[in-house]
């Protein structure tokens, strides 16, 4: 953890809170690629999912985790988010991330439906080993609402260290080419700052603009 050495000072200092956990809610502005997925025949949520995670990856901040009272950083997550079942309840849809657009979107669609079908909780960590649970990212949409803000259920604030990532409903389609979602980026602040969130912003507006070309 060499390059992690310049940050050690404030990971000390936020981890001796109760609660090191930052939570920021903005609004981001990216290109509408909507059209870009109409004619592609993709869904939408899907696209924008695989911005998200993907651009997630990239910024190192987000792949720090607490193992065995160590900072690691973690090389890869597996790809999840919450769904509703047929009885309206939440499941879970879990899948191996890829950085092929189509591939993903495949992989993605194939796990809400199997999430989608189960009226049992499904795609759960239980069998992870507790190294294997650190390989994850927590993502949950509400595209029924314009999410102002989130809590989230944490077990235990002061050993959270999976990222979690929320967000509501597009907006409308805007004269300028763009649209609007509100996020929500919860994350240990230890190895997160509002710096990386603003990083975060950018890096998925930056690849939604790329896939549309």
């Amino acid at each position: 953890m060499h390059n992690f050495e310049k940050r050690r000072d404030r990971y000390n200092a936020f981890a001796s809170f109760e609660n090191p956990l930052v939570n920021l809610s903005f609004e981001l502005e990216v290109p509408d690629f909507r059209p870009f997925c109409k004619a592609n025949q993709l869904p939408p949520f899907h696209v924008f999912l695989y911005c998200v995670l993907n651009s997630l990856k990239e910024i190192d901040n987000f792949m720090y985790r607490i193992y065995e009272g160590e900072v690691i950083k973690i090389d890869d997550f597996m790809a999840s988010y919450t769904v509703l079942n047929q009885d309206n309840n939440v499941n879970f849809a879990r899948f191996t991330r890829s950085s092929d657009l189509r591939e993903f979107v495949e992989r993605s669609v194939a796990a809400k439906k199997f999430a989608e079908a189960s009226d049992v909780l499904v795609n759960t960590t239980e069998a992870l080993s507790p190294m294997e649970k650190k390989r994850n990212i927590h993502i949950t949409c509400m595209p029924w609402l314009k999410l102002v803000a989130i809590e989230h259920p944490i077990y235990h604030h002061k050993s959270y260290d999976i990222p979690s990532v929320a967000w509501g409903r597009f907006s409308d389609p805007r004269d300028d080419g763009k649209l609007t979602v509100n996020m929500s980026v919860l994350a240990h602040h230890g190895f997160v700052d509002g710096y990386h969130v603003h990083l975060l912003a950018q890096a998925i507006a930056t690849r939604a603009a790329h896939i549309i070309g």
